[in-house]
């Protein structure tokens, strides 16, 4: 797999993702398209967000979202209530075993306590591999339930009406896919729709958002394009004004 380093730290197969992405979409017949588009109503980007009119119905929305690596896919994919009940077990388990811990080794007391019944202790200091195995487990399901779950998030506050993992052939595990989201494919230097996504509805004025969204994300492009900086901009409005 191709992972030359492009500009701002993007890879050469994302960024290639990303194009086949606008492609796909245009040809679905998403006439407004733009990259790394800021969302409304949460902190994430979309890799590509298209928009497609329908006449004088609300237009539709779509979100494509670019995994070039298992590792980039994972961390962007917990679930949470899963993750959540998984590290309720393991608070539990970590619980009994410093409990254990501080019957069995009371002079790992730190002393950092005016009252030595509140001092903690430095269980590290023995190195008990179940209870490093418990603590690694314990801060990697904290770190996913609160900043790998970015699918979740986008579905849940409906960010668009229909979302797409995009995936090179070789990255395609239907377990490791989040919900709900549709699946494109890179097959030959082309995206094949591998699995449907589910359709998310919301308002019309979510849509228009999402559209102004799109028209921004195009501006900021074109200005960096024609090299306008927000200096000339602002140059330019008081010559007007």
């Amino acid at each position: 797999m191709d992972t030359r380093v492009v500009r701002r730290g993007e890879t050469e197969a994302h960024r290639r993702l990303k194009r086949l992405s606008v492609l796909w979409a245009q040809a679905q017949g998403y006439g407004a398209c733009a990259v790394e588009v800021s969302l409304p109503k949460c902190r994430y980007r979309a890799d590509v967000a298209a928009y497609r009119a329908r006449g004088s119905e609300p237009g539709m929305t779509a979100i494509f979202e670019c995994k070039q690596v298992l590792s980039d896919l994972r961390r962007d994919n917990c679930c949470t209530p899963a993750a959540r009940e998984r590290l309720a077990t393991v608070t539990k388990r970590r619980q009994t075993l410093e409990r254990h811990l501080r019957v069995h080794y009371p002079t790992l007391r730190t002393g950092d306590s005016l009252f030595p019944e509140f001092d903690s202790h430095n269980f590290a200091a023995i190195e008990n591999r179940s209870y490093a195995r418990v603590v690694r487990e314990f801060g990697a399901l904290q770190n996913r339930i609160y900043g790998a779950t970015k699918f979740e998030c986008l579905t849940r506050y409906r960010c668009a009406n229909l979302f797409f993992l995009v995936l090179p052939n070789e990255l395609y595990r239907e377990p490791e896919l989040p919900p709900d989201w549709g699946v494109l494919v890179e097959s030959d230097g082309a995206l094949r729709l591998q699995r449907k996504p589910v359709w998310h509805d919301n308002s019309a004025e979510q849509r228009l958002r999402f559209l102004q969204r799109i028209a921004n994300a195009g501006t900021r492009h074109l200005n960096r394009q024609l090299e306008i900086t927000f200096e000339s901009v602002e140059a330019e409005r008081k010559r007007s004004a």
